[in-house]
């Protein structure tokens, strides 16, 4: 499936539950936030270590691949909703990101952008 057909589905899915009336920007922003605060959730008292191999515990897998699932949903919908072409946008900004941290100068470092000097 592509992203657009994904988002296509989505929409039909809440066309066919009249949830459209539901789905504005800001509502879908909130149940987005929502969302990645669950699959968040899953990950806070885990050290690197254990959060590296997360899906190794059976309980723990399933409740990481039921919270990304909704979270990449909400994001398709508020993207679908504002008319955002997904795929441009990221090819878009990982060029900016390019930019702001040139591999020669950002190469095993986690600064911000401006941190990196010239």
């Amino acid at each position: 499936m592509t992203i657009r057909s994904l988002q296509h589905a989505l929409a039909e899915f809440a066309a066919e539950r009249e949830w459209e009336q539901f789905h504005t920007a800001k509502n879908l922003a909130t149940a987005l936030a929502g969302e990645t605060g669950e699959l968040l959730e899953l990950f806070q008292w885990l050290t690197p270590e254990e959060s590296a191999t997360v899906l190794n515990d059976p309980q723990s897998a399933a409740q990481v691949r039921e919270e990304i699932p909704d979270v990449f949903a909400y994001l398709l919908r508020m993207a679908d909703v504002l008319g955002i072409d997904l795929e441009q946008a990221l090819v878009e900004k990982i060029d900016i990101n390019g930019r702001k941290y040139p591999a020669d100068r950002a190469r095993g470092r986690a600064d911000k952008y401006t941190q990196l000097g010239d």
